[in-house]
């Protein structure tokens, strides 16, 4: 609904009045608040406006905020609480889970499709068609959006988790979100359910019919009040089984805030996205970037604050932050040439990775092994926009297929008694070519010799005295820094001699691109003015992260 900009009509402070019919209403619709936490959301002195709007499609709505925030909106009568109010009161609704990516299309406007809700353990909450319903990421319990049901859970289950399952009226980024102070949600971990306890909760569920009551998930705050270090250990999640390597729990928080970052940057922060406000980094970008089984929680880093992070991230030169306008930090600059954090992996590796994971999240099909079930996360990485609603399943072969496509190739050349050289793109091999000239003659002339660590001028001065031909050292076209030879006459044959008694030596991988020359064996002595190389020519692919 707040997709896009709305029209505001009209922006007044309520009345005493109707301070107190909005209390009583806010009652009636929500009566698991109480009167004291009614009390704290609608104040009796601090100021509190009632905004009139039409969205973008016409309605019109009714927007309460108090302290710069929207709190409340008003459609057709019905109450409906905003992400700033469901992230002071996260158990006011039932709420579903999706993944961080799908968060993406929910703030384009799309609605929640069952597909992209996840099954937790206990099973889904117990709604009715039209139930109010809040939606959250998985690894943090802060809504994300406010939807109604589109059906009821008897129906989502029975019908195979597949169709529409909540009609999405307001989201986290939306343009009513923006009209408060911008804030990210905060970091709330998922509540902890003993294994004995859970046969009980779903009990407890099928019994009530619905979770207006909450009264299991109240209990369990309470044991987090009354047990504060099982709090802990349930916040840090996977990052708590670290600590056997020897690194202790902030360290671990500081590699994980560096990683999710520098893979925000890289594959999801565009420079048409510049400037980026702060807050805006870190909701939608960088914890959607955090591996599975892991919580990023910066309160539990050596920065305690994302400011204080990003200010250390500017002075290596990396970002500059500038606040635009006040109390608002907003990325401007992205050095995205700065040297990162980057790992290489071959196409073996490649296809180990994906296997494993199809078969440790059960994606595997189990009437025919050979296809494999897209979850979300395999949906965003191989498949187009039009694909995603209609591929849902994928033979082995096109799945590993399609991930190596969509990968970075990179090649690395090694060299005796020298680092390893790793460049990115596809390897060029040597490029000879005999080429026509005025009055029938005939030139030949050699391309991408610097790949291999070749100086074309020394290649040139050696083929002038073996050949007995003039030749030209001239920079190659459409090509940057880098010169071709071109030697006088048809020097395919001296040419082919040269490189192969330098003793040039290539290894072979699979999907390797063509190397400089094919293994053979020849008794020519290497020439003393090239020296001897060993070429390893691999198909990588940077993951940079």
């Amino acid at each position: 609904m707040f997709a896009k900009a709305f029209r505001v009509k009209s922006n007044t402070a309520i009345k005493g009045s109707d301070r107190r019919k909005l209390r009583a209403d806010v009652t009636a619709a929500f009566p698991s608040l109480g009167t004291d936490r009614v009390s704290e959301l609608i104040p009796g002195k601090e100021e509190l406006n009632v905004v009139k709007l039409y969205a973008h499609k016409g309605d019109a709505v009714t927007v309460y905020m108090t302290g710069g925030n929207p709190i409340l909106f008003e459609l057709e009568k019905n109450l409906y609480p905003t992400v700033y109010t469901l992230w002071s009161y996260p158990d006011l609704l039932p709420a579903f889970t999706t993944w961080p990516l799908v968060l993406e299309k929910l703030v384009g406007g799309a609605d929640l499709m069952l597909p992209g809700v996840v099954v937790p353990p206990t099973g889904l909450p117990q709604v009715q068609q039209g139930d109010l319903c809040a939606i959250a990421l998985v690894g943090n319990r802060a809504p994300v959006a406010v939807g109604v049901a589109a059906m009821s859970t008897t129906q989502m289950l029975a019908s195979g988790l597949k169709g529409k399952g909540f009609s999405v009226l307001h989201t986290y980024q939306d343009h009513l979100w923006k009209s408060g102070d911008k804030s990210s949600p905060p970091a709330i971990a998922p509540l902890a359910v003993n294994p004995t306890d859970s046969n009980e909760e779903k009990v407890d569920l099928g019994l009530h019919g619905n979770l207006s009551s909450l009264t299991l998930e109240g209990e369990e705050e309470k044991r987090k009040v009354h047990h504060p270090e099982a709090s802990e250990d349930t916040s840090s999640g996977a990052l708590s089984q670290g600590s056997l390597d020897g690194k202790p729990l902030q360290e671990q928080m500081d590699d994980l805030l560096h990683q999710c970052f520098l893979h925000a940057l890289k594959s999801r922060v565009k420079k048409a996205d510049l400037p980026l406000l702060t807050s805006t980094l870190l909701g939608s970008h960088m914890f959607s970037c955090c591996p599975e089984g892991q919580q990023l929680d910066i309160k539990k880093s050596s920065y305690k604050k994302l400011s204080k992070f990003l200010q250390h991230m500017q002075q290596e030169q990396i970002v500059q932050v500038k606040e635009l306008s006040k109390g608002v930090e907003s990325i401007v600059a992205v050095d995205w040439r700065h040297p990162r954090k980057g790992s290489t992996l071959e196409g073996s590796e490649v296809r180990r990775i994906v296997i494993d994971y199809a078969k440790k999240n059960s994606l595997v099909d189990a009437d025919n092994r050979n296809l494999v079930k897209l979850d979300p996360v395999l949906c965003d990485c191989i498949l187009e926009k039009n694909e995603q609603h209609s591929v849902m399943k994928l033979p082995w072969d096109c799945l590993l297929t399609r991930c190596l496509q969509n990968m970075q190739p990179a090649y690395q050349v090694t060299f005796p008694g020298q680092e390893p050289i790793l460049k990115k793109g596809k390897l060029s091999p040597i490029d000879i070519t005999l080429a026509q000239k005025a009055y029938n003659k005939k030139v030949t002339v050699v391309r991408n010799l610097e790949t291999y660590g070749l100086d074309p001028c020394s290649v040139a001065a050696t083929l002038q005295q073996r050949c007995q031909a003039s030749t030209i050292v001239s920079p190659a076209p459409g090509a940057k820094d880098s010169l071709q030879v071109q030697i006088q006459g048809n020097q395919i044959h001296h040419l082919g001699q040269l490189l192969l008694g330098g003793n040039i030596k290539t290894k072979a991988f699979t999907n390797c691109p063509d190397t400089l020359i094919s293994m053979c064996r020849t008794d020519q002595k290497p020439t003393p003015h090239l020296p001897c190389h060993v070429l390893s020519a691999s198909p990588c692919c940077i993951l940079l992260i």
